[in-house]
């Protein structure tokens, strides 16, 4: 069976290259009895694949069941999969088969099979490596022949990174990969789609034709159909039921198609990006701008002490300089002409003071430094006497002041001797 009559049994309207691939791809791999992971975009396509590669295999004749894992509680889907027995946990009144069971000898599609939980990716690993699985509350070991198809409209190679999909499962889903192209990659294929679609639904309601112009055409091209295939369809019948124009122009086609709003939001980093670029990269970076600033200001400040001030010392560190008065002052004006006109001198402690009618002139003195007291005691001491001062000795007015119960103040004015 060629492409073509593949296309014609079941229903595949297109002849991009990218469809006919992917259809080629399912031709050889359905007579096989190998796992296939088919990854696409969620309204492509994917489960009419499954379709293709079960009614072309041996086991066309078997049962064909597909599932949508996403669908089914987490708590209950072991049990869907893999059967129960009577009992095994509330409102089980009896025992029921699993799918795995059911469709033994035939094929069982597993559409979303990136939202399994970890814990039912470990018993299908082991359905696929086997062909083994035990009901829910049993410990009896059952067999099955299920050919597995699967699919997923994720990116499954990066929930294995992100250790939301078991990479083993992976590789063992993944034997053959068929991707189905999204309806924007296909364009050639569009304006072919929305007529049949039209003509069916034309036909399902009894309306009248409806024919597109060139211009509604070309929007067509152009939308960016985020829901693929699902989403035209739709469209086609909605213009079908509703529409009354019978000619339908890209104004009136407009009103059927979804506004694509614009975000003006900060767009997302990246996961590649995020590896190279991090919150703790940023504080490096910050911390060793401020070293270097510290250092250039070290040696700026040392030369101005040894050397004093002069032109030349400007010239060479006008960069530090312009950068300080920048922080300091908002004015560049101001910062111009306190840099050509600085009033601030600072001499060599080795030099004698000298005057200048241009500059202030500050002596310095020898400064004693006092070492303060870090002790703890001391300052509850300092703080409360404090508080009382301002209080004039009324100590419930002292005690609101300083945040803690009249009864704790007595009691911290009595240990600390402050009577």
């Amino acid at each position: 069976m060629d492409i073509q009559d593949i296309k014609n049994r079941f229903g595949i309207i297109g002849n991009s290259p990218l469809l006919n691939r992917a259809i080629d791809v399912a031709r050889q791999v359905a007579p096989t009895d190998i796992s296939v992971l088919i990854q696409g975009e969620s309204g492509s396509g994917k489960e009419v694949f499954s379709h293709i590669i079960h009614q072309l295999s041996a086991r066309k004749h078997g049962s064909f069941i597909a599932v949508n894992c996403g669908a089914i509680p987490e708590g209950t889907i072991d049990s869907e999969l893999f059967g129960h027995e009577k009992g095994s946990f509330t409102g089980a009144h009896e025992a029921r088969k699993g799918y795995f069971e059911v469709v033994d000898g035939g094929t069982i599609f597993l559409d979303e099979v990136g939202e399994l939980p970890l814990g039912t990716q470990a018993r299908l690993l082991r359905v696929l490596e086997t062909g083994e699985y035990i009901r829910v509350g049993s410990s009896k070991v059952q067999k099955t022949n299920v050919r597995v198809v699967a699919a997923t409209n994720v990116d499954v190679y990066e929930a294995v990174k992100k250790g939301r999909f078991r990479e083993d499962l992976y590789y063992r889903l993944n034997t053959v990969p068929l991707r189905i192209p999204s309806l924007r990659e296909r364009k050639e294929d569009i304006n072919l789609l929305f007529r049949k679609f039209i003509v069916d639904f034309s036909d399902k309601y009894r309306s009248p034709g409806v024919q597109l112009t060139p211009d509604a055409q070309e929007l067509l091209i152009k939308y960016n159909w985020p829901g693929n295939v699902r989403q035209l369809k739709n469209i086609a019948e909605q213009i079908a039921v509703l529409e009354r124009e019978r000619v339908v122009n890209a104004s009136i086609l407009a009103n059927y198609l979804p506004t694509e709003q614009m975000s003006s939001l900060p767009a997302l980093v990246k996961e590649s990006a995020k590896e190279d670029f991090s919150e703790r990269d940023l504080l490096y970076k910050v911390l060793f701008d401020m070293k270097k600033d510290m250092v250039d200001l070290k040696k700026l400040v040392v030369e101005l002490i040894q050397n004093g001030v002069n032109p030349r010392t400007f010239e060479e560190n006008s960069p530090y300089i312009n950068q300080l008065y920048s922080e300091v002052t908002p004015s560049s004006a101001y910062i111009r002409e306190e840099i050509s006109a600085p009033k601030l001198t600072i001499h060599n402690p080795n030099q004698a003071a000298k005057s200048n009618n241009d500059f202030m002139s500050y002596e310095t003195q020898d400064a004693e430094e006092v070492e303060e007291s870090l002790s703890l005691l001391d300052k509850e001491s300092d703080l409360i006497r404090k508080a009382l001062r301002k209080h004039k000795g009324k100590r419930k007015a002292a005690a609101r002041e300083l945040g803690i119960s009249e009864r704790t103040l007595y009691r911290k004015i009595k240990d600390l001797n402050l009577d």
